[in-house]
């Protein structure tokens, strides 16, 4: 070997020593990302199952404010409404929400097919695959709103119909105008985890199909609402709580990471507003009803959540409570108007969702911090009441506008379709008998309303007598409903 290689020698071992490290650290780097991502990836699949778990609080909440005779027909619809809604979302939704297309719609990835081809609008840390399970447990909560509104009378084959229409097309447009990188978004418009997005489409889907369909059979007499109470005040609260509990992966889940995101902060907000929605709930029902009407009070709560939806990562503390009291104040106040309108709305889905999202969205115009908006979406602007233009809080409006325009013209038109084809309502002795029984073959409280066979229904009434000799389970016959 010539002197001169030898000489290379201490240079290459010394070029050598300076990789290693450089090496070892682009590999433990590359290992840290790994688990930042599965860590994030994991999270998002967290808050997606608690979003999940908010259809056992629709189907409590809903079961609790209908008569026991269409109990069995509100959970049938639950099961059958989240069904839909992973299907038809997956087949179109999600891509015309999310997938690459121009400012109105997305119209790639159908069947979610391309990957991030496709949907170019997604950063690429979670996969498609993930946010889609993420984006479509949102629109069943926002479909399982509109159910709400339309308990004890509509069809069971209309209900579906109006469903695919709502996941397939109206809902995942208004969401591609902002999440989906739309024509909302690019004017600045911000909706967090969807007050206006989820919330305020499905009441307002609910408002209209109330309208369209009518009051239920002896809601309104010579120009007065007639009480129709729910059958289980336990059942609504056991909803409200459940609807709570999933709102922790609504909110702070829709950050869509772990690391770097300040979850805890917004589920800190989400709580405080919902505290807030159930105490403005009970004061005001209070005053204008001169009772503390449980449902009202349950009401507060879920207006509270829904009303901090959007602005949940964009306001201090103080502001969240605030956003809260007012959109819990306002679902008695609605409740009342509603009736005075001759609108029946089973659930109070319109004041719960639709007012209180409507405020919060615009609350946001009003409440967001510079340095929260930027942190947490990438915004320069701010809310007025912290220096902010006038400029933020139109857009904010004119977006609550469209919403309302699209999703209410939309909903009317499919609604009206549905009635002039297959029909919108069941028949009036139908809606008397129960939807259990005439839809479903069924009761979801059979000891309610038939002789079973070993039951004690002395707690309903009057007591089957046993049958002397074994045989066939008593009459099957069911006795008139209430």
């Amino acid at each position: 070997m010539s002197l001169r290689r030898l000489r290379l020698v201490p240079v290459l071992a010394g070029l050598l020593l300076m990789l290693v490290p450089a090496l070892a650290s682009a590999q433990e780097s590359a290992a840290i990302d790994e688990v930042i991502v599965g860590i994030d990836q994991a999270w998002i699949l967290v808050a997606a199952v608690l979003v999940l778990l908010m259809q056992a609080g629709f189907a409590m909440l809903e079961v609790g404010m209908t008569r026991m005779k269409n109990a069995g027909a509100v959970v049938g619809k639950i099961i059958i409404n989240l069904s839909i809604s992973f299907l038809v979302f997956w087949a179109v939704g999600f891509s015309l929400a999310f997938g690459d297309g121009n400012a109105f719609m997305g119209f790639s990835g159908f069947f979610l097919q391309g990957g991030f081809e496709n949907f170019s609008v997604l950063d690429g840390t979670v996969p498609v695959e993930g946010m889609f399970f993420f984006q479509v447990v949102f629109v069943a909560v926002s479909l399982a709103i509109v159910y709400g509104a339309l308990l004890d009378r509509i069809k069971l084959s209309a209900y579906i119909a109006f469903s695919v229409v709502y996941v397939g097309v109206i809902y995942p447009i208004v969401a591609h105008w902002t999440w989906g990188g739309g024509w909302l978004d690019e004017a600045g418009f911000v909706d967090y985890a969807g007050s206006s997005i989820v919330h305020l489409q499905g009441a307002l889907a609910a408002f209209v199909g109330a309208i369209i369909i009518g009051a239920r059979v002896g809601k309104f007499k010579n120009g007065k609402a007639v009480p129709i109470p729910g059958h289980s005040m336990p059942l609504v609260i056991l909803g409200v709580l459940i609807l709570w509990v999933g709102w922790m992966g609504f909110n702070p889940g829709s950050g869509l990471a772990a690391v770097g995101v300040n979850f805890a902060d917004v589920a800190v907000n989400t709580n405080l507003a919902a505290a807030a929605g159930v105490i403005g709930a009970t004061l005001m029902s209070f005053m204008v009803m001169k009772t503390l009407d449980i449902s009202q009070i349950g009401n507060g709560a879920i207006a509270g959540l829904a009303a901090i939806t959007a602005p949940c990562a964009f306001v201090d503390p103080w502001a969240a409570v605030l956003i809260g009291f007012v959109g819990g104040g306002i679902v008695p106040l609605v409740v009342l108007g509603l009736e005075k309108l001759k609108i029946d709305d089973v659930l109070g889905a319109v004041p719960a969702h639709g007012t209180s999202g409507i405020w919060g969205t615009i609350a946001l115009g009003f409440l967001a911090t510079e340095t929260r908006l930027a942190e947490n979406w990438g915004s320069d602007a701010a809310g007025l009441f912290y220096g902010g233009e006038l400029s933020f809080l139109w857009v904010q409006t004119y977006g609550v506008l469209a919403t309302i325009a699209f999703t209410g013209v939309a909903c009317a038109v499919t609604f009206l379709v549905i009635k002039k084809t297959i029909g919108l309502r069941v028949s009036e002795e139908t809606e008397m008998r129960g939807l259990d029984i005439t839809e479903h073959g069924m009761f979801g409280y059979p000891e309610r309303f038939i002789d079973v066979t070993g039951a004690d229904s002395s707690g309903f009434g009057e007591t089957p007598t046993p049958s002397p000799t074994p045989g066939p389970a008593a009459s099957t016959k069911p006795a008139p409903a209430s």
